[in-house]
């Protein structure tokens, strides 16, 4: 009986170490810093041409 105890037990730390390197990971990955709300750099300097404003000349 002490041997399937010893047995659990060395499956449950292995799994536990496991899974603490696995959460590790996951706030490292988190950590990352993101790109500032709005800093959006695919679009460049372009004005808004599809905004109801953008047609002045018809008024």
């Amino acid at each position: 009986m002490t041997d399937a105890k010893e047995t659990r037990a060395a499956r449950l730390a292995a799994a536990l170490r496991e899974n603490l390197r696995r959460r590790k990971a996951q706030v490292r990955g988190r950590s990352e810093p993101a790109p500032a709300p709005g800093a959006d750099q695919t679009r460049g300097n372009e004005t808004d041409s599809d905004g109801p404003d953008s047609d002045k000349s018809r008024l």
